[in-house]
């Protein structure tokens, strides 16, 4: 299991711009076929893309809050 902090990708503010730079790392960090679990504060652009970019390389991805604990956002497990 990999836990990705999506709020040290970047300083005071994500940028948009940046976006392509964020999911390098991220795709490097995730490698392939893990149990992928996503937190951090972090705007909804950045979850939803890198979620996106997650499908087909991640086995099972997860986002974890405070407020909601573990929220599966896709598990491709087939056990």
């Amino acid at each position: 299991m990999i836990i990705i902090d999506l709020d040290t990708f970047y300083t005071e503010s994500a940028k948009l711009s940046a976006l392509p730079t964020y999911i390098k790392k991220i795709l490097k960090q995730a490698g392939e076929g893990n149990e992928i679990i996503l937190t951090g504060k972090a705007p909804v652009w950045l979850y939803l893309s890198v979620a996106h970019a997650l499908h087909g390389k991640a086995k099972k991805l997860t986002y974890r809050s405070p407020v909601t604990g573990d929220v599966v956002i896709f598990d491709h497990n087939p056990f």
